[in-house]
């Protein structure tokens, strides 16, 4: 059932941008529905940047809704935007998918294997699937569907007839040269620059010139389908309009109020479906609020079709660590699905949930995501125990559940450096990983996978497909008889003080206690003495010992956190390996 009781966090951004949009759609459309919106044009992979586009709505509309308002959050799918460039990294295409540049983005054929219909169908799907595991509710508008069917003919035509007022505002912006774009305040990475490139819905288009004046509406070709066209006629009064295909030489001549091949151009477009849509809230991305930009000048464009402009505040930048160990993308920007092969939903919502819009962030593909996890879990028990801060608090709530509910949660959520550790050492053996598992806490012992997952699996992706084979925990088949031979007796010792303990230490929190302990013990101080009672040399024994624990066990430096590794490994094993 939805959440009707008036939201108590005021502190959050989200609840600040509702009692604004609230108070907006009481002044201009009384008593109807709350109108937010996204634009999203399946021209390739729908990027973690263009998620911003969807999630800064979305996360106000639940808020809305959870206030008991009626709201309808849209999503303009610009699948009748041309298709502009043949994608990098995308597979099942070649150069040959050129010779569709021009076209409705509806008329380029999927790429080879795909069981969509074509190019926008294909890749609106994927986009689609994240959306609904993240529990985003919305109304889909294809816009190859608006413009074919006739539904916007009132609009165009009265585009065209005040086709004059629409030239002298875009002439305002024409004469001038486009603003230096602002320093960042760092350099921006690959993802970014990737979504600077194109986070845009469609070209800033200001229409169709020629001599025949200026038109804020392209034909698509009768002949060979694409937007290469200029309009060379119109009449007011019969709507006919005569055009030529600069790319193949067709000419037509058609009346317009019977003709639905072809759309408004994206600086008109755009502030049209604003007033006929009714839409109060929708963001925009740093290339759209500019002078001059599409945003921009919208505002002063929607007033001839009879509308406002919306609220919409300029998003940032969404980032990327850890691209250049990405497989799946093959070089491109990653997308939700990407994202969420490797963590669960909520943790996705949380990251775009806690920062303003126009603050950027990044999303961890590398070991950031177990410090991340950390952090998420952290938050979790202050949740719970009450002494979270009021805007850390509404972030979580708007990441575990939307107005209609919760969403599914690992049932026992254990720490994601932990399983991704089990995860690398037993390459995905069921019975090893519930073995190790259920041996973390004895008291408590895990009894079925399902209590981990999906988390479980998201680890277990990541370690697949994000660690380099290099950094793979691959544990000893032998005794390093070698490094065993060579050791003094204070490290003979050290591995005496651990193998003689490991029965009585056998779970995760005993087994850390032993491994920090042992080279304390042979300092002469007591195994749970605390950092501030040790000598500063005690961290370097340590380290040391860790080093040579590592190098026995699985013949590197460094590796998965010790006691998860020594549990992995069991008992048995783990004495063989360091010579008992």
């Amino acid at each position: 059932m939805p959440i009707v009781a008036q939201s108590t966090e005021t502190t959050d951004w989200v609840s600040r941008f509702a009692d604004e949009v609230i108070e907006e759609s009481e002044r201009r459309a009384p008593g109807k529905p709350v109108v937010v919106a996204s634009g999203l044009s399946p021209s390739g992979p729908i990027h973690l940047g263009n998620l911003r586009e969807v999630m800064t709505p979305h996360l106000v509309a639940d808020e809305i809704r959870r206030r008991g308002h009626e709201v309808r959050h849209l999503i303009s799918w610009d699948d009748y935007d041309r298709y502009r460039k043949v994608p990098n990294g995308v597979e099942g295409i070649d150069a040959s998918w050129a010779e569709h540049i021009g076209k409705p983005l509806t008329s380029v054929p999927a790429p080879a294997g795909s069981s969509y219909p074509n190019w926008a169908e294909h890749f609106k799907a994927a986009m689609i699937a994240s959306l609904a595991e993240l529990g985003v509710e919305f109304d889909g508008i294809s816009q190859t569907a608006q413009y074919t069917s006739g539904v916007y003919r009132e609009q165009i035509l009265h585009a065209m007839k005040h086709r004059g007022d629409i030239d002298a505002i875009l002439d305002q912006y024409r004469t001038k040269k486009a603003p230096a774009k602002k320093q960042q305040q760092k350099p921006l990475d690959a993802a970014e620059l990737e979504a600077e490139e194109g986070s845009g819905a469609a070209e800033e288009d200001d229409g169709s010139s020629g001599t025949a004046g200026y038109f804020p509406y392209k034909p698509y070709c009768g002949d060979c389908g694409k937007d290469l066209t200029t309009v060379t006629a119109y009449d007011d009064d019969t709507t006919e309009l005569s055009y030529t295909c600069d790319a193949c030489g067709f000419t037509e001549t058609v009346r317009l109020s019977e003709f639905n091949r072809g759309k408004l151009v994206w600086k008109v477009d755009w502030p049209m479906r604003w007033a006929y849509e009714g839409v109060v809230f929708e963001p925009s991305g740093v290339d759209h609020s500019s002078p001059g930009s599409s945003f921009q000048v919208g505002g002063q464009i929607v007033g001839i079709f009879g509308g406002e402009r919306p609220i919409g505040p300029m998003y940032a930048f969404v980032g990327i660590s850890g691209m250049a160990k990405m497989s799946s993308s093959k070089g491109g920007v990653p997308t939700p699905a990407d994202a969420l092969q490797i963590m669960e939903p909520q943790i996705l919502r949380w990251l775009y949930a806690r920062r303003r819009p126009n603050q950027s962030f990044k999303i961890a593909f590398d070991q950031e995501i177990q410090r991340l996890y950390d952090e998420w879990d952290k938050l979790d028990g202050k949740v719970a125990d009450g002494s979270a801060l009021p805007a850390d608090i509404a972030a979580h709530s708007r990441a575990v559940r939307t107005a209609d509910g919760e969403l599914p949660r690992t049932p026992r959520p254990m720490p994601y450096r932990t399983l991704a550790s089990v995860a690398d050492i037993t390459a995905g053996a069921e019975d090893q990983t519930l073995r190790i598992l259920s041996e973390l806490d004895p008291a408590n012992p895990l009894s079925t996978l399902d209590d981990v997952r999906p988390r479980l699996d998201k680890a277990e992706a990541w370690i697949n497909t994000h660690v380099p084979a290099d950094q793979r925990t691959v544990v000893r088949d032998e005794p390093d008889a070698e490094l065993l031979k060579s050791l003094d007796e204070p490290a003979q010792q050290s591995l005496r003080l651990l193998t003689d303990g490991l029965a009585d230490h056998w779970s995760l929190d005993g087994l850390t206690h032993l491994v920090y302990g042992v080279p304390k013990v042979q300092a002469g101080f007591p195994a749970d003495a605390t950092p501030k009672e040790l000598p500063p040399e005690i961290k370097a024994s340590q380290r040391t010992f860790f080093a040579l624990l590592y190098h026995l066990l699985v013949g590197r430096d460094t590796g998965p956190r010790l006691p998860t590794l020594l549990l992995a490994v069991g008992q048995e094993r783990v004495r063989a390996l360091l010579g008992e």
